[in-house]
């Protein structure tokens, strides 16, 4: 009995120290890997000045689809044509900011309160049907990194998102954002799609045309202004919707403009009703509580806190964009 306790003692001592030596080496093998990392970033680490100044730069994703047309004959060719941030008319600004990232002038790149309220909610739904991904981190996606969602390029947008905000305007971020996120097959930015779905330049979309422009987000292939899928009219009607309630600095362009330029496009299969009515727009619109809110800044610089609680939709609201990190 006394040498089967020592036979255990020293069991115990010798898994004990197994272990010590598997974590100290599970821990030098990380360090080295972040190192390594560190060095790569370095290396690859992009020229912000040239960023914030130059030209529009071809993103990644563009890049990507260029290598996988190669395969895919019957894709469409890439369509992507940059414009100036003057192009972009007050709706379509105000929709983005509404649908993805309603905290975007406040935050640093990182929107923890938009993190929590996304995180609680899908605690109480018991699913994943928000995240919480701000708008200079899917730029930062967008230009440099992938579609796959692995840990390590989690790991590089952070790091990536945080130089980008120290060296980039908010208006820059915006509108480089504007001109390479996916709009559909092929289609970059919202110059092209304008030019895709509709035949017009982007500075001409209604209010109606750029909630379906943002309704595409989440998933531009499947669900855009021509496929018009069930849930791409459940999204655009929401976000069309949530512009009404919430027009900020856009009232003026969303309220005062003729009722039929939040009608699609004739060539969409729409009508305007002889009567003047739409199910979401009554005729008089009810005026705004509170005032309007600043307009966006000209030089990249946060504009002040807005008094009103109309400035930010809750979260239940903002279910335009309902994809994972």
């Amino acid at each position: 009995m006394f040498w089967k306790r020592r036979r255990g003692k020293r069991g115990y001592k010798a898994l004990m120290r197994r272990s010590a030596r598997v974590v100290r080496w599970t821990f030098r093998l990380l360090l080295l890997f972040l190192i390594l990392d560190l060095v790569y970033l370095g290396l690859t680490w992009p020229d912000w000045n040239r960023i914030a100044k130059g030209p529009i730069p071809k993103s990644a994703f563009m890049h990507e689809y260029e290598k996988q047309r190669a395969d895919n004959k019957d894709w469409p060719r890439l369509r992507w044509q940059p414009v100036a941030f003057s192009n972009f008319p007050k709706h379509l600004l105000r929709a983005v900011i509404l649908a993805e990232d309603s905290r975007f002038y406040e935050h640093s790149g990182f929107d923890l309160i938009a993190f929590k309220e996304a995180m609680d909610y899908n605690l109480r739904e018991g699913r994943f049907v928000f995240g919480a991904s701000t708008i200079s981190q899917q730029t930062v996606k967008n230009l440099f990194l992938t579609p796959s969602r692995n840990p390590l390029r989690k790991w590089h947008e952070l790091i990536l998102t945080w130089g980008m905000e120290r060296s980039l305007g908010k208006r820059r971020i915006l509108e480089i954002y504007l001109n390479v996120v996916e709009l559909g097959r092929g289609i970059y930015g919202v110059q092209a799609a304008s030019q895709a779905y509709w035949g017009i330049s982007a500075d001409y979309l209604s209010p109606a045309q750029a909630a379906e422009l943002v309704a595409s987000l989440p998933s531009p292939v499947k669900n855009n202004p021509a496929t018009r899928t069930r849930q791409f009219e459940r999204r655009s009607n929401k976000l069309l919707a949530l512009l009404e309630r919430y027009p900020g600095d856009a009232a003026e362009t969303v309220r005062e403009r003729p009722f039929d330029l939040f009608l699609p496009p004739p060539d969409n299969g729409s009508e305007t009703p002889p009567d003047g009515k739409h199910e979401l727009w009554p005729a008089e619109p009810p005026p705004v509580e509170g005032g309007d809110e600043p307009p966006l800044p000209e030089a990249g610089d946060e504009p002040p806190p807005a008094d009103s609680d109309r400035a930010y939709p809750p979260v239940e609201e903002r279910s335009i964009r309902s994809d994972p990190l």
